[in-house]
Parts: C-alpha cells; structure tokens; sequence
C-alpha cells in the first residue's frame, strides 16, 4: 500500500471518528433560550467557514452558556442546511431566523461585530447553520421498548 492511500485511509477514519463525537451549537446568552424552546430561533449565523464541522442530517445538542462554564442542553437538534456565503448575500430570512428581532444585515453585522470583538464587513464569510429540534417523547428512551413487567 503506497503511502498516499495510507494516508487517505487515516484521513477517512479520523474525519468518521470526529462525525461519531458529540457536536454542539452552544450560545453565550441567556436571552436566546426562550427563542429556542419556542422555535422562534432556529439558524444560527457563525463568522467564517464551519462547513466542515456541520453538516446537512448531523445530530447536534443545543446549549447555552459560557465558555469554560456549565452549560444548559436547551435540546437536541438535526441540522437541516449548512450554507456558506459572505455577509453581503445574507437574506432578510437568514436573518429573522437566526434572531427573530432583527431584518437588515446591518443589525445582523453588528451582532456579529460584539460577539466576535471585531469588524465584520460585507465580504466576511458566514456559514448559516439551520436546525430543527428533535422532539423526544416521554419515556420514549428508556428500557428496551418493551412493557415493563413486576417481578
């Protein structure tokens, strides 16, 4: 086996055992967790390319809280679309559904420009990240499926 398929190979099971892992979308205000319960929140806009760290059908917890601090898994999510696209094609949609108060990609830049401490112009690149809660039933995780029987 020459060294490049060598090579391929350990790249294909590294990326695999990095899609196996827990991901999360975590954000740093409290503000957001009621937008998230009620569904009024359901995008997240990140300042670069996350393309490779998210994709269309992954399984991600959604949390809340700061970085090196507990956090609060608000749920579990499915990413329904990962787009990539620099701020200036951001849509009013993008937008709304990222945060439900705003509908110019001035406010969205903006916001940008606190959480990451930093300019952002209308050529950055941003990656919108959709997601859908996954609703669980009641009980629906425990045991084997099964009736539980006395003993």
């Amino acid at each position: 086996m020459t060294n490049r398929r060598r090579s391929d190979r350990v790249g294909y099971a590294r990326a695999f055992i990095m899609r196996a892992g827990t991901y999360v979308l975590n954000f740093y205000s409290a503000v957001f967790i009621d937008q998230l319960r009620r569904g009024r929140k359901t995008a997240t806009i990140r300042l670069g390319d996350k393309s490779s760290k998210y994709e269309r059908g992954q399984v991600v917890w959604i949390t809340v809280g700061f970085r090196h601090s507990p956090r609060e898994k608000i749920f579990a999510a499915v990413i329904d679309d990962v787009e990539v696209k620099p701020v200036s094609e951001l849509s009013r949609r993008d937008i709304e559904h990222d945060n439900p108060e705003f509908r110019r990609v001035e406010e969205e830049t903006h916001f940008l420009e606190q959480i990451y401490g930093r300019p952002v112009g209308d050529e950055d690149i941003v990656t919108v990240i959709r997601f859908s809660q996954i609703m669980e039933r009641p009980g629906h995780h425990l045991g084997n499926g099964e009736t539980p029987s006395q003993n």
